[in-house]
């Protein structure tokens, strides 16, 4: 039963205000034919990548507790703008490579993201 669920990424559940992207390959040349080398890669501070997932947003505290000790399972967020299938260009440092079913993801704050691709149709 357990295998059921770690079989898709479909039942990942992305918490707070983070994203799963699914990163691009970078080009290996230039427009002229130069061949680039891994290590220009590395250097890159900037990465591009699809949406997969995003996560409900940022959490907001509810007022309308009288008791705040008692708590309350109404949790509030404050939604994001980033929604799955966008082109995501964000901050490499502050990404987190993860590796599921021998593919590569990225989960990234979304504060991360520096601008959103989407494909309006």
């Amino acid at each position: 039963m357990i295998q059921e669920y770690l079989n898709s990424v479909d039942n990942f559940i992305v918490v707070g205000d983070r994203v799963l992207i699914k990163p691009r390959d970078m080009e290996t040349h230039t427009r002229s034919g130069l061949v680039l080398p891994a290590s220009v890669k590395e250097k890159e501070e900037i990465q591009s990548g699809y949406i997969i997932k995003t996560g409900p947003g940022y959490p907001i505290p509810n007022n309308d507790i009288e008791e705040t000790w008692k708590g309350n399972e109404d949790t509030k967020y404050i939604g994001m703008q980033a929604s799955a299938g966008d082109l995501a260009i964000f901050l490499k440092s502050r990404a987190h490579e993860i590796e599921f079913e021998n593919e590569k993801y990225l989960i990234v704050p979304h504060s991360a993201i520096l601008l959103l691709i989407r494909d309006e149709q």
